[in-house]
């Protein structure tokens, strides 16, 4: 995008942003502008310029963007106007004024993951997203879902109620961390179905180690089956670019508050058109709503002005660039990776492969826990990362670095590691 684009995108005035933050940042687009993003990957003039859009303690090393990430000023003025405007009067101008956007914030979403408006309802997060489908799908008894270990805890904990309440039958696939290959995770995953399978649910990304999975391939797989496909997006939208028909299911849900930096409280569910009328809403809706994919927004009360200001994350997030920001991921990711490799007593969690990750990796300390590293790392050099823990598999930490991330940053967190290791 040209460099008056990426302003606007910023908010286009002074009086969203510090005075000497957009002619900064307009400087950064013009040297990063004609290179590929390869080069603007390690271009740490332009990122430093990104990083000022963002109101961030300079005094905390934050590597935990894959919980929730801090969104830039853009996006909190946004929704400061949007509150601002709901409080002004709730019921007048919520019902006139902010709601119709919604239908924007919709239209925009689901152009960027390339699927039709109808087919995207907008959610909290991925776990109301998915649970929403968990439960509104319907199975009988004796009916099998195929899961992996290393899917999100409470997406577990959804098919282990089914279980308990249904009778529905759950298997578990374990695979190697990090495997070795996508071939390897496939036939896992498709020896796993029997002829009672009637859903497979995979991760787009792992939450534990950034395991990207071959999600195409298996909801082709599973479509030539009749059992429907379900992905956990949580980690994916925002964090590198790719549409819907690269995946080819039948639902997806994510979370906007991770790598589009939206606020938090905001996700979405895609369902594809011809399977909306099979699954019931977690919440009540009316029969005329039964083939509507607004069915599954049916909450009650909700803070508006969280779900309008996404649009700034995505043109925020559009202007710096998809592409740039998955090649600067990688390039963080193997930095850090390379550098704590020689580290006696570690074991990285993650392939270097571009196909099977991003922008997050794990590793593990053999003579450290992972509660415990944690723990070292947040009080003795003011590291913020998250310990990941696979029952009966694996546990370690997950690094999660994001577009505000500086190689100052990542190189601490490197020679902080060699400094647990040597202790």
């Amino acid at each position: 995008m040209r460099r008056r684009q990426f302003v606007a995108a910023l908010g286009g005035t002074t009086a969203l942003l510090r005075p000497s933050a957009i002619p900064t940042l307009e400087r950064a687009l013009r040297l990063v502008e004609s290179s590929p993003p390869e080069a603007a990957a390690q271009d740490e003039a332009f990122w430093l310029a990104v990083r000022q859009a963002f109101t961030l303690d300079a005094n905390q090393i934050n590597l935990n963007s894959g919980s929730v990430s801090p969104a830039p000023r853009v996006v909190a003025d946004a929704m400061d106007r949007y509150w601002t405007i709901t409080n002004m009067s709730p019921s007048l101008y919520v019902d006139d004024l902010l709601y119709p956007q919604v239908e924007l914030v919709r239209r925009r979403l689901a152009a960027a993951f390339g699927c039709d408006p109808e087919e995207l309802a907008l959610t909290r997060n991925t776990s109301e997203s998915l649970l929403t489908v968990q439960f509104g799908l319907p199975m009988s008894r004796g009916d099998e879902v195929v899961i992996t270990t290393q899917d999100y805890g409470r997406m577990l904990m959804g098919w282990d109620q089914r279980a308990r309440r249904d009778g529905v039958v759950v298997r578990r696939v374990s695979y190697p961390t990090p495997p070795p290959s996508l071939d390897d995770l496939f036939e896992r995953v498709a020896a796993a179905v029997t002829p009672r399978t009637k859903v497979i649910h995979v991760s787009h990304m792992t939450y534990t180690a950034g395991q990207i999975f071959p999600v195409k391939r298996i909801a082709e797989f599973a479509r030539s089956r009749g059992i429907t496909s379900i992905v956990d997006g949580g980690h994916t939208f925002g964090q590198f670019p790719f549409s819907r028909d690269d995946l080819g299911c039948d639902v997806y849900g994510t979370s906007l508050h991770k790598w589009l930096t939206a606020p938090v409280g905001n996700g979405f569910l895609y369902v594809r058109r011809e399977r909306i009328r099979d699954i019931w809403p977690l919440f009540a809706a009316p029969p005329e709503q039964d083939g509507d994919i607004r069915k599954f927004e049916q909450i009650g009360t909700y803070p508006i002005s969280l779900r309008n200001a996404v649009s700034d994350a995505l043109t925020f997030h559009q202007a710096i660039g998809f592409d740039r920001k998955a090649v600067r991921f990688r390039y963080l990711r193997e930095r850090w990776m390379r550098a704590v490799a020689a580290t006696p007593g570690v074991r990285l969690l993650t392939s270097s492969d571009p196909a099977q990750s991003c922008a997050l990796g794990a590793m593990s300390l053999q003579s450290m826990g992972a509660a415990a590293l944690i723990d070292y790392l947040a009080k003795k050099h003011l590291i913020h990362v998250r310990a990941r823990f696979v029952p009966g598999e694996w546990e370690g930490i997950r690094v999660t670095p994001n577009v505000f991330t500086t190689i100052e940053e990542v190189d601490t967190f490197s020679r902080a590691i060699a400094a647990a290791a040597a202790s």
